[in-house]
C-alpha cells in the first residue's frame, strides 16, 4: 500500500480550510426564523448564531403575566438557535464531505 503524498495531503487540507471559511462568511448573511406561541414571539437568527430581531406581538404583552412572554421569546430563541446550527452543520457537510471535524460549528 502507497503511503498518501504529503504535499497533496496539506493542499486538500488548505482548500478544504478556505471553502470552510467562506461558507461562515455565507453563514454570517443568511438567516432562519422560528416563533412561539402561534406566531407571537418571532426570533431571527444568523448563520453565524447571532440574534438578528426578536418579534413581539403587541397583545401578547400583558403586564400582568410577564413570565409567559419571557419563556415565549427563550423558546422561539432556542428554536432559531437550533435551526441556524442545523443550517450550519448542512453547509458545512458539504465541505467536509459529512466527516465530524471537532471544534466546527
Amino acid at each position: 500500500m502507497k503511503a498518501p503524498n504529503m504535499g497533496n495531503l496539506m493542499k486538500q487540507a488548505q482548500k478544504m480550510q478556505q471553502e470552510m471559511a467562506k461558507v461562515q462568511e455565507e453563514l454570517a448573511d443568511e438567516t432562519v426564523e422560528a416563533s412561539a406561541g402561534g406566531g407571537t414571539v418571532t426570533v431571527t437568527v444568523t448563520g453565524a448564531l447571532e440574534v438578528r430581531a426578536v418579534k413581539i406581538n403587541p397583545e401578547a404583552v400583558d403586564p400582568e403575566d410577564v413570565e409567559m412572554l419571557e419563556d415565549l421569546v427563550a423558546a422561539a430563541t432556542n428554536e432559531a438557535l437550533k435551526a441556524a446550527q442545523d443550517l450550519a452543520a448542512s453547509k458545512m457537510s458539504r465541505v467536509t464531505g459529512g466527516m465530524n471535524i471537532p471544534g466546527l460549528m
